[in-house]
């Protein structure tokens, strides 16, 4: 039987010279984005989780690792990340979790989906903001016109 190849992405903590990039990809192939702070690689593991660990257990010698994710969503519709805390704040979260009866993995899984809900609530309060700064100034046709012409460019980097 074949093993699973699952892709991981590798978040850098500073871009990577080109001699390090080299020395990196002769443990394992690796593919750089244009300022070798984000990299691809494939790592054959049963399971996503199983791949994070192998990689960063083959890599973090030779490599400023910041974090490390799994590229594609799972039959569950989650990413995950592998991050690695400097003990005090291992402790931290460990204590933490203990407090709330979890265990560190499930504690610090539930803070990140609050802080993305709370993000996508403030996002939306921000459009929301926005289009009825708008509609002060405008009909809700015009408006409705102006936002399909927008949408049928070539979208650009978006602005905060």
């Amino acid at each position: 039987m074949t093993m699973p190849h699952h892709a991981l992405e590798i978040t850098l903590t500073r871009p990577l010279s080109a001699a390090a990039l080299h020395r990196a990809a002769r443990v394992l192939p690796l593919a750089a984005n244009h300022d070798a702070t984000c990299l691809m690689a494939l790592m054959p593991a049963k399971t996503p989780s199983r791949a994070l660990h192998r990689l960063r257990h083959r890599l973090e010698a030779r490599l400023p690792i910041d974090v490390i994710t799994t590229h594609y969503p799972g039959a569950d519709h989650t990413v995950l990340l592998n991050v690695t805390f400097p003990s005090a704040v291992h402790a931290a979260l460990k204590a933490q979790a203990q407090h709330a009866a979890q265990t560190p993995e499930r504690f610090l899984e539930l803070a990140v989906r609050r802080e993305l809900a709370q993000h996508a609530d403030q996002e939306t309060d921000r459009l929301e903001r926005a289009v009825r700064q708008l509609l002060a100034h405008t009909t809700p046709a015009y408006l409705l016109a102006a936002v399909g012409q927008a949408l049928t460019r070539l979208p650009e980097s978006p602005t905060p």
